[in-house]
């Protein structure tokens, strides 16, 4: 299984993700450019130029039409995929920390930083109404004066949004009622990361406590645990087989006072029912910040603070593998 190394970062790598075909994988990092590839190839198909600050996160509509980043220059960008141009742009009070598009691609949502003594909190816009964009009058705003909102996600059919917070806490938000649904307190620190899985029924979240848990969406009921001996930075599940990947390693900072050896900066599988560990994939020299698995489950990619993207195809060991009970 040798990687493709994507190199087209010169900062540490932020957020990954494949479009719903997986022809197309987008990378983010703490530099302004966002990058788009052919993930069958590793070739750089461009880049999104109009950020001044890095960009901590992207999300692509369900269609590959439009990109949609959030940087710490206090904007959130629409992009048309295609092109490289820019539709649209919101412009914020603080860094924008994490943001999403609907299933429809009609809703945009971002939260942003408790920063510059502004307030966390989340917005929703709803694309069709320009008189939103324009004026900056969101459909829905929610301060969250509680804990600092460290990632988002949208959930299926435009209907609720799933929060994580600096305290660990889980939170669900009924958009169309516009209230607070169910809250979890399941991690006892920062959820780092939040990633549905491919029927959008399970959510895997990725903490700081060094645990990555499954919930079940609709109730958030929390289902299993994934544990490792460091902080959790990504988790994906797959959607051919009942597995987990889990990325992270080590804090940034202290890296540099350890060996790669000790760091463990290598992709974890687990089994996605009980929950054990089987194998682990080398490769980053530092820690991973974000994991994804291709639409087709026959691969996966990690991206990490060393720059580099890694896009891995699966083995045919990897597909004669079965777990024995």
């Amino acid at each position: 299984m040798k990687p493709l190394m994507l190199h087209g970062h010169e900062r540490a790598i932020t957020q990954i993700k494949y479009n719903s075909e997986g022809d197309l994988l987008f990378s983010c990092a703490k530099d302004p450019q966002p990058n788009v590839w052919y993930s069958i190839n590793g070739e750089r198909l461009g880049t999104y130029k109009g950020h001044t600050g890095a960009v901590w996160c992207l999300d692509v509509s369900w269609d590959t039409t439009k990109l949609l980043t959030g940087s710490a220059d206090n904007t959130c960008k629409l992009w048309d995929v295609q092109t490289g141009t820019q539709l649209s742009e919101f412009v914020t009070k603080s860094a924008v920390r994490t943001c999403g598009l609907s299933f429809s691609g009609n809703l945009v949502m971002y939260t942003t930083d408790k920063a510059m003594s502004q307030p966390c909190e989340m917005l929703v816009y709803d694309l069709r109404d320009e008189g939103q964009i324009r004026n900056n009058e969101p459909m829905w705003s929610v301060p969250s004066a509680k804990s600092k909102i460290t990632s988002a996600v949208w959930g299926p059919l435009d209907e609720v949004i799933i929060t994580g917070h600096e305290n660990g806490e889980l939170s669900q938000w009924d958009v169309k009622a516009q209230e607070q649904g169910h809250v979890v307190n399941e991690h006892t620190k920062q959820i780092n990361d939040i990633q549905l899985s491919k029927d959008s029924n399970l959510v895997i979240t990725a903490s700081k406590d060094l645990t990555a848990k499954l919930f079940d969406m609709y109730s958030l009921e929390h289902m299993k645990t994934y544990r490792t001996d460091r902080p959790v930075n990504s988790a994906a599940v797959s959607p051919l087989k009942p597995h987990v990947v889990l990325g992270g390693g080590q804090e940034a900072m202290d890296v540099t006072t350890t060996s790669t050896r000790i760091g463990k900066f290598d992709a974890r599988f687990y089994h996605l029912v009980f929950e054990e560990e089987f194998a682990r994939v080398k490769g980053h020299f530092g820690p991973i910040n974000s994991v994804a698995f291709h639409p087709d489950g026959k691969g996966y990619s990690s991206g990490g603070e060393d720059g580099y993207v890694r896009v891995h195809q699966f083995d045919s060991q990897y597909f004669d593998f079965e777990f024995e009970f």
